[in-house]
């Protein structure tokens, strides 16, 4: 049974309006940047905090949003803590709304291709759940994320027994606030998370389900980095219009293309 769940958001990329508006995906997808190279000391800084824990503190599953600075966050940690990277789309990073007519908004490739950039990765896993690429609001968000950890944590304890009794999840600011608010059973719980921070939430004794089973042993906490975290962000920080989330621009051209979104398995089959 998992005991504790280690919360990352990805370290510092190149975004539009922080560092750098000249940088190239790796990946070719619109929306996916690499990290700064700040952001790849502060990910050898997150490998070395979970190397100095006692070992039986360490996490021995990494679950990563698919997008290539979560996986270049986690790939240290990984090869310091000789653990598996599995991709979860249900971790994938929150877009507004689509406005109509624009498009979708892009989704990254699957496990197995991902794997040719980042070895760490096994694609024996598969996604458990894909977020809709026409956008969510802030609502749908909180639905997501309940619904990603109902089944991520039931399918890791399903599939690996107590095999995996710390495990690491790594993932974007909007989502972290939101998952972190799912596992405590506070929605409205104010958290504002800097990159490269780190949340710890273990599982209450006997406590039954997943969804307010857990308590907060810290929060969006960046006392492992030498520069402390930085670039934080909350939903507070949402542009709002008329009481609704802006929308955002799909990807012109994908108007037509497949939107396979929301559970990929079924907690009945559990």
């Amino acid at each position: 049974m998992i005991e504790t769940i280690y919360i990352a958001r990805h370290v510092l990329g190149f975004r539009l309006n922080w560092i750098n508006t000249n940088w190239k995906s790796p990946t070719g997808l619109p929306r996916d940047p690499p990290l700064a190279a700040y952001g790849e000391v502060q990910a050898q800084e997150l490998a070395a905090y979970f190397l100095a824990l006692p070992e039986e503190k360490r996490p021995t599953i990494i679950l990563s949003s698919p997008y290539y600075r979560c996986l270049q966050t986690s790939k240290p940690t990984s090869q310091a803590l000789e653990v598996p990277i599995y991709v979860e789309h249900g971790l994938s990073e929150w877009y507004s709304p689509v406005a109509p007519g624009t498009g979708l908004h892009p989704r990254p490739s699957s496990a197995t291709v991902m794997q040719t950039y980042f070895s760490e990765i096994d694609p024996s896993w598969s996604s458990i759940w894909y977020p809709t690429r026409r956008g969510e609001d802030v609502e749908a968000l909180h639905e997501r994320a309940n619904g990603v950890l109902d089944l991520l944590i039931t399918e890791v304890e399903k599939r690996f027994g107590v095999k995996h009794k710390n495990i690491l999840l790594v993932s974007h600011a909007a989502t972290v606030i939101v998952l972190c608010r799912a596992l405590l059973a506070q929605p409205d719980l104010p958290l504002r998370v800097g990159c490269c921070s780190i949340s710890e939430l273990s599982r209450k004794s006997n406590a039954a389900g997943v969804l307010g089973a857990w308590e907060a042993k810290d929060l969006a906490s960046g006392s492992h980095l030498k520069e402390g975290a930085s670039r934080d962000w909350g939903l507070e920080d949402i542009q709002i219009a008329n009481g609704k989330v802006i929308s955002d621009q799909g990807v012109p051209g994908t108007q037509e293309e497949e939107d396979n979104c929301g559970p990929q398995i079924h907690r009945s089959s559990l």
